[in-house]
């Protein structure tokens, strides 16, 4: 543990972490109180916990020690394993990285819209083909959520034929991944921003369901008017952390 910590600790610089530069120090990367006051939580219990002390640590200071060392979901992981024996809470990392092996994959579906989307619907990678119907590289990254451009982009209800038809049946699928981490802070915040965007999204939350799911779009207009049919299949990519590859069959 010690030396896991000291060693990302160390590699980071004041300005890496957000904070003014200090000129020259005698020793490299952040200080253990520069760590704590990024993370939040207090030194001494940081020290103690870098010290490898037994002490009992909540899984909310380890997330703020992760973020605030700069960890990857790897090394996330790794820290939940020493301090917990166990991974770290499936949706600990909102924005996880994919390898380049499934990247590689998605752009050799080259014929067929695909991309990765985590448990909150965020779209975290995407091929060429799903960028041309979806304009994913052209949005600001919380925009690249399924449920914001279904029922908070009006240009793209637009293009969305049987829109009324399928936005109950892809909210159904939305509201049983919820239901699996009902207690997560960002699946709430997003739940409530689509509440205040979309009168259908808060009415349809509130009812009871009575569609069937669904995870994809199957009808939309490409950029230049046509109507394109799809079906779909999903596969997963990181079960852990739910990370699931959806991918368009033209019809």
């Amino acid at each position: 543990m010690s030396n896991f910590l000291m060693r990302h600790r160390k590699k980071l610089t004041p300005v890496d972490a957000g904070l003014p530069s200090t000129g020259h120090r005698r020793t490299p990367g952040l200080r253990r109180e520069e760590v704590a006051a990024i993370a939040g939580v207090g030194l001494t219990w940081y020290t103690w916990f870098e010290q490898g002390r037994d002490i009992q640590v909540s899984e909310s200071f380890l997330l703020k020690v992760a973020k605030a060392l700069k960890l990857d979901d790897a090394e996330c992981g790794h820290l939940f394993l020493l301090a917990h024996r166990r991974p770290p809470p499936a949706e600990a990392q909102q924005w996880p990285s994919i390898s380049p092996l499934i990247q590689s994959l998605l752009d050799e579906l080259a014929a067929r819209p695909a991309y990765v989307a985590n448990l909150r619907w965020d779209v975290v990678a995407w091929n060429a083909s799903a960028n041309a119907l979806f304009g994913f590289a052209d949005r600001e990254r919380r925009e690249r959520n399924i449920m914001r451009l279904i029922f908070a982009d009006p240009a793209l209800r637009r293009r969305l034929p049987d829109w009324r038809d399928e936005a109950p049946k892809l909210l159904a699928q939305f509201r049983y991944d919820l239901a699996t981490v009902p207690d997560d802070p960002a699946m709430l915040a997003l739940v409530e921003e689509l509440k205040t965007l979309s009168p259908d999204f808060r009415r349809w939350l509130r009812e009871p369901s009575t569609a069937s799911y669904a995870r994809g779009i199957a009808a939309i207009r490409d950029p230049g008017g046509t109507q394109l049919g799809f079906a779909h299949e999903v596969l997963t990519v990181d079960e852990y952390r739910h990370l699931k590859m959806i991918v368009y069959f033209r019809q």
